[in-house]
């Protein structure tokens, strides 16, 4: 009977169950930093896009309203 485990978890046990959770916890926390950047990332996008199409709205406007600008004629060399 000497063999027989004791059911006290060894102290190199302990410490590995701690840097288990420990690891668990830390890739929690960075897959939520993660995820928050990439939110953060989305909505700056989505408010760049939003003033680049009513910049490109304002040109349009403007470009129909103004008339045609007309061609000039090049001079011609004389016969």
């Amino acid at each position: 009977m000497a063999g027989r485990k004791s059911t006290d978890p060894s102290p190199e046990s302990i410490a590995r169950a701690d840097r288990q959770r420990l690891a668990v916890e830390e890739g929690a926390r960075a897959m939520a930093d993660v995820e928050q950047n990439a939110i953060a990332v989305r909505k700056n996008m989505e408010r760049l896009r939003a003033l680049r199409q009513a910049r490109e709205a304002e040109e349009m406007k403007a470009e129909a309203v103004l008339p045609p600008a007309k061609m000039k004629r090049k001079k011609g060399i004389p016969k």
